[in-house]
């Protein structure tokens, strides 16, 4: 038997307003407001809204046998309760369900695994509680921002308690094996990791409504051979993508939305197919061997790897001089600043710096409100400057807003 997978990604980041250096001293409404409530607004009427109940339908359908997953940052958790609470209430049903689990990741979509292990403690801890208070269930599956993922992070994920961290099946990371085994990660003891099967997930991703694509159009039964091709020693096929695929990504005249409420049907028909969370697949498959992961890998751009967000010497500065300024920010005791830098280290803002050209270039264009990195590095910067002079200033001698 094969188990099929999905797990979505759900996320939203604080996006900044142009800050400006004469802002600096003077202003300290960092974050856009109005854009992001536009933003939230539109991808929960194309995606989150009509998906969800397409899921919650298929669940019911199917009486139990359609299952999948999400992992929901803890900024896109907040801007949904401001501004799109219903999709809030549709996850607490789903999460009734039995069919549905939620992960657990960082709480502001950070890469402090990378450099902080304290911070990256702290946002884990407070992403699984938070996680917990919306689902009823604390989470046992761990999946890192934009699966980034390595040896050193996987110990930290097991020593956080997690039974299982996800992670992209990449070429230079697996060589020759399988994506579609658990595998044990090198130096841990007890935690698996599940790997994402990319070229499938990239099918329905990135390729679906590609016209220039040579298996366009691909249907529910067309995907479902191609599941059935793998070898029947296969354990997992993981189908991990955005959530904003549907209707975002992949609009919905593409056919996005009758693709997927066909594939239950087509998947749970074949014999050897069949639905399974994360935690159930790590309850009942055995690991087939240990993966060494020693330099981090993540599930971004044809790479893999970290050049998505760290890849140029602006991406590096602007990362530093974040994480140099968070001992700081903690010192100062003021709850209300250090929310406001954990928004800063969200991933988000390090990949709108990126410079990178054709066809993953065009991807980073897609996402950035800026009109080149520069701007990016620059308005990030600038809202550190503010952000450090406000912590060394005495009390009451801050500028207000």
């Amino acid at each position: 038997m094969t188990a099929v997978t999905f797990y979505f990604q759900i996320h939203q980041p604080y996006r900044l307003r142009q800050y400006s250096f004469f802002d600096v001293g003077r202003r300290h409404d960092y974050f856009d407001d109005l854009e992001n409530e536009r933003i939230l607004k539109r991808v929960a009427d194309k995606c989150y809204r009509p998906m969800t109940l397409l899921l919650e339908e298929l669940v019911d359908r199917h009486e139990g046998r359609f299952k999948c997953s999400f992992s929901v940052s803890g900024t896109a958790l907040d801007q949904l309760a401001r501004w799109a609470p219903d999709v809030i209430e549709t996850f607490r049903r789903m999460a009734k369900t039995g069919c549905v689990e939620f992960l657990c990741e960082t709480t502001h979509h950070s890469l402090a695994a990378l450099v902080d292990e304290k911070e990256f403690r702290d946002q884990v801890r407070c992403q699984k509680a938070r996680i917990a208070a919306l689902t009823g269930r604390t989470p046992t599956t761990f999946r890192n921002t934009e699966l980034v993922y390595s040896n050193q992070i996987a110990r930290m994920a097991e020593q956080c308690g997690f039974n299982t961290i996800m992670a992209e099946g990449a070429d230079h990371l697996i060589g020759w094996r399988s994506p579609h085994h658990l595998y044990r990660p090198e130096g841990t003891e007890s935690i698996l990791t599940m790997l994402r099967s990319y070229k499938l997930s990239d099918d329905i991703a990135f390729r679906f409504s590609n016209r220039g694509w040579d298996e366009w159009p691909m249907d529910a039964k067309k995907f479902t051979k191609w599941v059935m091709d793998l070898p029947e020693s296969d354990d997992v096929v993981g189908l991990f993508m955005d959530f904003e695929t549907f209707g975002e990504h992949q609009w919905e005249d593409t056919g996005i939305f009758d693709f997927m409420r066909h594939l239950p049907s087509a998947i749970l028909e074949e014999e050897r197919l069949s639905f399974a969370l994360p935690s159930e697949i790590a309850a009942e498959v055995d690991p087939i061997a240990r993966l060494d992961a020693p330099l981090p890998v993540s599930w971004a751009d044809a790479e893999r790897d970290l050049t998505a967000w760290l890849g140029n010497p602006m991406q590096r500065a602007a990362h530093e001089a974040l994480y140099d300024l968070g001992p700081h920010v903690r010192g100062a005791g003021d709850p209300a600043l250090l929310e406001t830098w954990r928004k800063l280290t969200t991933s988000d803002h390090f990949y709108y710096m990126c410079v990178k050209f054709f066809s993953d270039g065009d991807v980073h264009k897609y996402f950035s409100p800026y009109s080149s990195p520069y701007d990016a590095y620059i308005a990030l910067m600038n809202v550190m400057g503010d952000l450090r002079q406000r912590i060394d200033a005495p009390a009451g001698l801050t500028s207000p807003q």
